[in-house]
């Protein structure tokens, strides 16, 4: 195994599936490959799903079970014949496979899931991370001039909707987003303006914040207009105070309207920018679900 496979595959044992798997794919799909010594296609699968996690650098990590040490976690998941594959993200099992598949159709299962290669990052010197602010409009007003010279880049187009949605106009992203091909459309940077979207059409109807502020003073238990006050800190880029309104309903009621307090935190963490808040939050999430 190469180094750089070895930071992204371990073995994970039933003891420790719930902190190495489950919270770990609160930040980063897991891949849980459920294998045998005396399994023969084994032999050919793993070596295969561990190159993979090695040219993929991150963009998913690879959890290895021996089901004959770890009956107890084969059997939580029902494993009828090794190798089985499942793929698990932000704390649940979202799809899976039996059987040894080659390369390219392994390649294939990860894009269906917006899994994509990451770029190996270069150092970088102090010059490279000092942040530039962009005026939004001007961003706008950039990429539609790069799309007019470029009408076939659908990479610009995403570009767009997303700057599109930093000044408010919703209605031209949701066009541009709808007319994304498949593999756009499944980019975490599309997911971003879904989700960006999604907390503005929460606002079209909403009452104002300042009554869903007096709401709440009245009654802590309100999970609805906890639900809209989040929309509107979101909306108004406070995303810590819209992530502390998303925690509070977690922890007063886990499945409120079908686990909405999670679902909205989710959304928060896809439209959110600042990856150390969002990680400060998803263990704090983490910590109130299991």
């Amino acid at each position: 195994m190469t180094q750089p496979a070895a930071t992204h595959v371990f073995d994970v044992t039933t003891a420790r599936f719930q902190d190495e798997v489950l919270q770990k794919s609160l930040e980063v799909p897991v891949l849980v490959d459920f294998w045998a010594t005396w399994c023969g296609p084994c032999k050919t699968l793993g070596p295969i799903l561990e190159k993979l996690a090695a040219d993929y650098n991150g963009a998913f990590v690879l959890a290895k079970v021996d089901v004959d040490a770890e009956q107890q976690l084969a059997g939580y998941f029902g494993i009828r014949s090794v190798p089985t594959v499942v793929l698990i993200r932000d704390g649940q099992p979202v799809d899976g496979f039996p059987g040894a598949l080659p390369e390219g159709q392994l390649r294939q299962f990860l894009a269906q899931h917006g899994i994509e290669p990451l770029a190996a990052q270069a150092p970088e010197s102090v010059e490279d991370i000092v942040p530039v602010a962009v005026d939004p409009q001007i961003e706008v007003q950039t990429l539609r001039e790069a799309i007019a010279a470029e009408p076939a880049r659908d990479d610009l187009k995403l570009d767009l909707a997303l700057a599109l949605t930093r000044i408010g106009d919703t209605d031209e992203a949701t066009r541009l987003l709808d007319g994304l091909p498949a593999n756009l459309a499944v980019d975490d940077r599309a997911k971003r303006a879904r989700a960006t979207l999604g907390f503005a059409a929460l606002l079209k109807d909403a009452p104002p914040r300042a009554e869903l502020e007096r709401r709440i003073a009245a009654d802590e238990r309100d999970l609805r207009a906890r639900h809209l006050l989040g929309a509107h800190l979101m909306a108004a880029g406070e995303s810590q105070a819209a992530l502390d309104q998303f925690l509070e309903m977690l922890r007063l009621d886990k499945a409120f309207d079908d686990n909405l307090p999670r679902r909205a935190l989710i959304d928060a963490f896809n439209s959110i920018d600042d990856a150390d808040l969002v990680s400060r939050y998803r263990r704090r999430m983490s910590s109130l679900v299991f």
